[in-house]
């Protein structure tokens, strides 16, 4: 069974309340760093917390518009795909499915989008 394949393993990453609007966290789910982020338009997002292009970790860096762009070389990354949106980085990185129930969010590690 390949990871498109199985079923989600969800595992809680916090409260909605816990993660501020536009602010990247870093979140370990089992093994795999995953940044988190709540937009402004009340949508939760969760990449691989590792730019593709100098593997420095996405969470330090700024929202803007529907991306994530990496604090060290400007890299963007659009928060729903994963692809990138400009130069240097060219591949996009892993993008996880998440969930709310109640006031939790639940991430997924081992599907992808």
């Amino acid at each position: 069974m390949s990871r498109h394949d199985a079923a989600p393993e969800w595992e809680a990453v916090g409260s909605v309340s816990d993660f501020e609007e536009d602010r990247p966290e870093r979140c370990e789910v089992g093994e795999v760093a995953v940044m988190v982020v709540r937009t402004s338009e009340g949508k939760i997002h969760a990449l691989y917390d590792t730019c593709s292009h100098a593997e420095v970790p996405l969470s330090e860096g700024e929202i803007i518009d529907g991306e994530i762009e990496c604090w060290l070389h400007g890299s963007t990354f659009n928060l729903a795909t994963g692809k990138p949106s400009c130069l240097p980085a060219v591949d996009p990185v892993p993008v996880y499915p998440t969930k709310i129930e109640g006031d939790v969010i639940y991430v997924a590690t081992n599907v992808e989008l």
